[in-house]
């Protein structure tokens, strides 16, 4: 939808504006309107089928749904629609994202016979993900602190640090391993034993990422401080990860 906006609106700033091109960007501006929500619910579309939930967003089930707000669709048009989107994302759309990462750590600690339910975690970790992607830059600079052991790091310093902030997995156990906190601290060491010894990341890595998030997020009584682990600890956990990519 934005690519369509924009094509739009570089259209009317090339022609010129009469009383007909007027009406033509009225016309256009009308259909941009029309396809919002046909583009949004393809969107919806395409990434159950990318998470093999298809079944449940059936095409029957979107058509009633965009019927009960007003809009009448083919199917034809669904899948036009949904070739439209892909077009525009050059049918790029199968990219890893921290949810996919959490969701899968969930689904195997389920099976190791975590103390917390997946369920009440998956919650918390959605609202820990979009807190964490508000607060992205206080989080990652306190990280970047903490793993350098000084409050003004450098501009060679913050570029080796791009590894850490671009580490889906260490995002991932940071989220879990915070969610875990909030739900119930008391089985917070098990839920990071787990974590550890499923991605090798080490158990001060793991405090110190929950520790931020918690930290910039609900400013909570950290797991850092509950299970006593040194901050320098953690910091050089983190200051070897980011100082792999030199």
């Amino acid at each position: 939808m934005v690519k369509q906006a924009e094509n739009i609106c570089r259209q009317a700033t090339i022609q010129p504006r009469d009383k007909r091109e007027s009406q033509n960007w009225r016309a256009l501006k009308q259909q941009l309107v029309n396809k919002f929500t046909l583009r949004l619910v393809s969107c919806v579309q395409l990434a159950s089928k990318l998470s093999f939930q298809n079944k449940i967003i059936s095409n029957i089930t979107v058509l009633n749904f965009l019927q009960a707000l007003g809009y009448l669709h083919t199917k034809e048009e669904l899948l036009e629609s949904e070739l439209d989107v892909l077009k525009s994302l050059n049918f790029q759309i199968n990219l890893p994202t921290p949810l996919a990462y959490v969701e899968m750590l969930l689904e195997v600690l389920g099976y190791n016979g975590c103390l917390v339910p997946a369920m009440r975690l998956h919650g918390t970790c959605l609202t820990l993900l979009d807190l964490v992607y508000l607060l992205h830059e206080p989080i990652y600079e306190s990280l970047l602190r903490a793993s350098i052991e000084n409050s003004t790091p450098s501009q060679l310093q913050g570029e080796k640090f791009i590894s850490v902030k671009e580490d889906f997995m260490l995002l991932a156990v940071g989220i879990i391993a915070a969610s875990a906190f909030i739900q119930n601290h008391e089985c917070w060491s098990q839920v990071v034993g787990h974590l550890q010894s499923i991605t090798g990341i080490a158990l001060a890595s793991i405090a110190e990422f929950s520790y931020a998030i918690l930290t910039h997020s609900v400013g909570a009584n950290t797991p850092g401080r509950q299970q006593s682990i040194p901050p320098h600890l953690a910091a050089r956990a983190l200051k070897t990860v980011a100082s792999s990519n030199t």
